[in-house]
């Protein structure tokens, strides 16, 4: 597919339009589709997350199961997202979308079916869990693959920061509006919400132009045209042979796994910050990550436009290190959440910039399989911190815990920089 047809540069902004969100790829139809299904399913998903643990809690008042359920939807989501990117390399992506969209809007069919019914199965809610993650899994590749075929190359970082800007919002407006309203209309309501939702998303895929594989002028010899394994092993290996990819995904690495301490929020609210309360510290900590995320998003023109890519990823990691150093290093809540917001917009520079790279840097005929890793990546390594945190605040204290992965994030992030200076000097 060639550059959209209504691609012609826009003139660039001047004053404090430079500072806010670029929207230049929202004039572009197909994009602004796409764009549009993902503010619609932002909130509406939020509420199926908030809805699955609350009412398994409710079924048994043990907050082990919320984590074992949570685990059962981890594997089916590793596996089918992996699977997922190699379905998108050989398929027409926007049919994939509509299958996918199609199949989650079963499944909210089915929670709002169950909790209607009071059946109260813990089985049968982590069944259902576990076939939504595997749709996820599948749909998420397909949907971030498209968006260079929706946009021109320049305006990808712009791009980036729509999708991730929205479904940001949609973190910190979902989870406040089924607290809001699962007190009103119960848990069934959440559900039946966010499959209208989805109703809304598949409308808007519909509409999508068709998205078949491009040639790539390499195909191989052996005339395989459906997905194998055997191609999700092919994707790891153009990973390794592409450093700039490799790196991309090693930097998420080191910034999600050691500093991400989200598994020691609720010990830093009960202990350190319980003179203003527990309940709200807790909901503060939570909060000022998302809440840093969508800033910088909405003034994603201060950077959205730069072409060393590599280079803002490596400053957005170590913005990232240092700020969680600080949140450990804070005494007050106010600090810890001020440091937090300022990770969030680390967070979102470094989610821009190395979406960009991944949909610039690799073909086309591979950048589902990259989708696919990478939300391995986006999904497992936060579950790999929690474990490591959790393990880390018990023996050292959660500050200390929290202050020692930031500096560790800084200090690896350097070490990368410095030892790979190709990763620094990446443009697009």
């Amino acid at each position: 597919m060639a550059a959209p047809a209504d691609s012609t540069a826009a003139p660039p902004k001047g004053g404090w339009r430079r500072w806010v969100m670029d929207t230049r790829p929202l004039r572009h139809r197909p994009f602004r589709r796409l764009w549009t299904s993902t503010t619609v399913t932002a909130v509406g998903s939020q509420l199926t997350a908030v809805a699955v643990p609350k009412q398994i809690y409710d079924i048994t008042g043990s907050s082990a199961w919320v984590g074992y359920a949570s685990f059962a939807g981890l594997l089916p989501l590793v596996v089918f997202a992996l699977w997922g990117g190699v379905v998108a390399d050989r398929m027409d992506r926007r049919t994939l979308m509509l299958v996918t969209n199609a199949g989650i809007a079963v499944t909210s069919v089915l929670f709002w079916a169950q909790s209607f019914a009071g059946l109260d199965s813990v089985p049968l809610l982590i069944v259902l869990l576990a076939f939504q993650q595997g749709f996820f899994g599948m749909n998420s590749p397909a949907r971030n693959a498209s968006i260079a075929r929706l946009v021109p190359a320049d305006e990808l970082p712009a791009a980036g920061a729509l999708q991730s800007t929205v479904a940001q919002t949609g973190m910190i407006v979902g989870p406040l509006l089924a607290g809001a309203l699962i007190p009103v209309v119960g848990l069934p309501a959440l559900y039946l919400a966010d499959a209208i939702a989805l109703c809304v998303t598949l409308w808007a895929v519909w509409r999508l132009p068709v998205l078949p594989p491009q040639p790539s002028g390499k195909e191989s010899g052996d005339g395989r045209s459906r997905a194998g394994w055997r191609d999700v092993t092919d994707g790891f290996r153009y990973i390794t042979a592409h450093r700039v990819l490799l790196l991309s995904f090693l930097a998420d690495i080191i910034a999600m796994v050691f500093g991400m301490p989200r598994a020691l929020f609720p010990q830093l609210a009960s202990h350190t910050y319980a003179p203003w309360g527990e309940g709200f510290a807790l909901g503060l900590l939570f909060a000022a990550i998302p809440i840093g995320a969508v800033a910088g998003g909405l003034l994603s023109g201060t950077f959205s436009r730069a072409r060393r890519h590599g280079l803002m990823v490596i400053v957005a990691v170590l913005a990232w290190g240092v700020a969680i150093c600080g949140v450990g290093l804070s005494s007050s809540l106010w600090w810890a959440a001020a440091f937090l917001a300022v990770a969030g917009v680390a967070d979102m520079v470094s989610m821009v910039f190395r979406g960009a790279i991944l949909q610039s840097a690799a073909t086309d005929d591979m950048r589902g399989r990259m989708q696919g890793v990478f939300t391995v990546v986006v999904a497992g390594g936060p579950r790999i911190a929690d474990l490591l945190h959790g393990t880390a605040g018990s023996l050292l204290g959660p500050r200390t815990a929290v202050a020692a992965g930031g500096a560790l994030v800084a200090v690896l992030m350097l070490g990368l920089a410095v030892a790979v200076p190709d990763f620094r000097r990446y443009t697009a």
